[in-house]
């Protein structure tokens, strides 16, 4: 059974709306988009390739997915790992409106998100990445799904956005089991999904 991982972006507090450019997501007035590009560093670059080495099959919301197809089709150096895993590797979409994907390797799912994603997870043999995609991030970790969390923090507030962690969240208790910090102060931290939370007092 393969493992469900998710890599995200976020600021200090939190906001995970449109970090790859301006134009990317501007719903609810957001005007920050892009706002991690400055921080892109070789190390960030490393991380992100060490991650597309090991993926297996992709599982990406509808916005990140029309990002992506409108891009990395059009990349074909053989050297570009990203793009090579992207366009030869099966693409899953949970969606209701996208009817006729023209990325090659592209399956829409429209049953039930987790029936279909547990389904998934059984018959891929290594990892199924999310990439960005916080709508279906947030549905997955409420259903108890996403196995492994790559938390990528960046130094800086925005003070508004969407949030990856959205009020009503689902309490979820992590383990971390590795870290480290870019050249530029970019945070990366990996965590496995324990369960719920335990509590205490002091």
């Amino acid at each position: 059974m393969g493992k469900l991982t998710l890599t995200a972006f976020v600021t200090l507090d939190g906001v995970h709306q449109a970090q790859g450019g301006p134009e990317e997501d501007r719903s609810g007035g957001f005007d920050h988009g892009g706002w991690s590009v400055p921080y892109g560093d070789e190390d960030f670059g490393r991380f992100v390739t060490d991650g597309f080495s090991r993926v297996d099959a992709f599982l990406l919301g509808r916005r990140t997915y029309e990002i992506f197809a409108g891009y990395w089709p059009k990349i074909t150096d053989p050297d570009n790992l990203i793009a090579t895993k992207l366009n030869a590797l099966p693409k899953y979409v949970p969606s209701s409106t996208l009817t006729e994907p023209g990325w090659q390797g592209t399956t829409v799912i429209t049953g039930d998100l987790g029936k279909e994603v547990t389904a998934l997870k059984e018959r891929t043999e290594g990892e199924l990445q999310v990439h960005g995609s916080a709508t279906l991030a947030q549905s997955l970790f409420a259903l108890g799904l996403i196995d492994t969390l790559h938390l990528m923090t960046f130094p800086v507030v925005l003070g508004a956005g969407r949030r990856l962690f959205a009020e009503g969240a689902v309490p979820t208790a992590f383990r971390h089991t590795g870290g480290t910090t870019t050249g530029a102060g970019v945070t990366i931290h990996t965590y496995e999904r324990e369960g719920r939370p335990t509590y205490g007092s002091y």
